[in-house]
Order: C-alpha cells, then structure tokens, then sequence
C-alpha cells in the first residue's frame, strides 16, 4: 500500500464551516496510516460524482451520502487489509476528500486544498465529460450494490489509468471473456449465413490459417461498461473482432481504455 505524502502538507481547511479541525501541518485531520493510503481513482470516481450531484458542494461527515460512501468504500476491492482500521475511508476522511474535489475545480476562487494531482485529472474529467463520468459512477454503484465487483478476479489487460476507474475495466473485461457469452454470438453468425470476420479490418481467421483457424473470432462489447450501463447483454451488443482490432479496442491510451469498432475502423482509415 503506498502512503499518501500530500497528508503532510502545510494545508489549512479552507471550508470549516462544516466542522473539519484546522490542522497547520496535515492536509487531513484523520491522519492515521489507513487515512493516508492514496485514493484510487475509482474511489475518486465516486466521490467526484457525489460531489457534483450535491451542485460542486462539500458534504459534511453526518451527511447520509457521506456515511453511505464511506460504507461503499470500505468494500471496494483496492487496498487489502484497510478496512479493518476503522478510521480508513471513514465518514470524516470521506467529507475532507468532498472538500479536496471542491477546492480542485477549474474556476475555484476560495482557499485551495493539496489533494493530489490524480484527485485533479478526475475533477477535470468530471468538468469536461459530465454526463459520461456520472453514468460510470452509477455502473459502478450497481456493480457494487450486486456484489459481482467484488467477486471478479483481477484481469489481465486492466489499468488503473482509465477514465472509468480499474473495477469497471475489470468488470467489463470478464463479462466479455463470458465464453458461454462469446459462443452464442459466433452461433448467431453463423445460422445467418456470415462468415466469421473482423468487423473492423474484414480479417477472415479460416481464410488466413485454414482448418486451424475455423470457427474461430473473438468478441467485444460495442459499448463500453461505464457507458451502456448495467444490462443484459444481448447479442447485437457484440461484435466479432480479430486478435488485433481487439487489442487496439482495448489499448489505454490518453485515458481511453475502450474503443467501438467503429471509432476504430475510423482511426485505421486515417492512418492509412
């Protein structure tokens, strides 16, 4: 677990109308080991969206959201073993991180808060992709209020660098590797008739490997997770890609961990 430096900044509360101490040399006063392990930004996530839901407000510890997120954090799947400090995501430390996001927005004009350039990049994500940020908040809150996040085994290919945070990477990547999932969409092609190419660059397994490569395609949600929202997945919600196209669908890269297959064919057409 790594600690939090910018806890021990020289940083006063700038909003101590809601009853926050006034510390001269910690940037929170819940200042214990649990208390200083960095925010993932997943957590950041949800504390960004409940911030921009209360109209860019700090919430106060005996706030009911407050109390709510900070129970919704200590389940997350992040930081082994934090939970069991009960001081860790506490309902104070979680009202002092709506404060940090407060302070961090573009435009603030009252006293500033040191709370870490990744706390930063997710306010800005929330200034300038509102309505995509708040549907990842609330895919997550379901995945969550379901219990499956927590089940899911990590996956190889997720990142913590994404805009939407690694839990809904993580979830989006097992849904799609559901082989039973990816079995009846290859069916489906097949009883009408398709043969089994890439959507994207028309890549034809059989033609290119024979017998070997028959039967073969691999499948990919068209909307991301954090996006479509928390659905059934239907048979039309997939494509059929090659091995490469999915792998640049899925790239990271400038916070973008997912492409459609059309944003792709796109991108392919203007490299060319």
């Amino acid at each position: 677990m790594r600690l939090d430096t910018a806890a021990h900044t020289s940083v006063r509360h700038p909003l101590p109308h809601l009853g926050h101490q006034q510390h001269d040399n910690f940037e929170c006063p819940y200042d214990t080991a649990a208390a200083q392990i960095n925010w993932a930004r997943d957590e950041l996530l949800l504390a960004c969206a409940l911030v921009v839901e209360n109209g860019w407000r700090e919430l106060g510890p005996a706030d009911e959201r407050v109390q709510h997120l900070s129970k919704l954090l200590r389940r997350l799947p992040l930081h082994d073993g934090a939970a069991e400090d009960p001081r860790f995501r506490s309902p104070g430390s979680v009202s002092f991180k709506t404060g940090n996001i407060v302070t961090a927005r573009a435009g603030y004009h009252g006293g500033t808060m040191k709370g870490g350039q990744l706390t930063r990049e997710v306010v800005a994500d929330f200034t300038e992709r509102t309505a995509e940020m708040l549907a990842a908040a609330r895919a997550l809150r379901a995945g969550l209020a379901s219990a499956e996040i927590v089940r899911i085994p990590a996956q190889d290919g997720e990142t913590d660098s994404a805009r939407e945070g690694q839990l809904l990477r993580r979830w989006a990547l097992y849904r799609e590797r559901n082989k039973p999932l990816r079995d009846r969409k290859i069916q489906a092609a097949l009883e009408e008739g398709a043969r089994l190419r890439c959507e994207v660059c028309s890549f034809d397994f059989a033609a290119a490997y024979g017998d070997l490569g028959d039967g073969y395609i691999e499948v990919h949600h068209r909307l991301p997770l954090h996006i479509s929202g928390v659905t059934e997945t239907q048979i039309a919600d997939l494509a059929l890609l090659c091995a490469n196209c999915h792998r640049m669908c899925h790239k990271s890269y400038r916070g973008e961990s997912w492409r459609t297959p059309d944003a792709l064919r796109t991108q392919i057409q203007k490299s060319a």
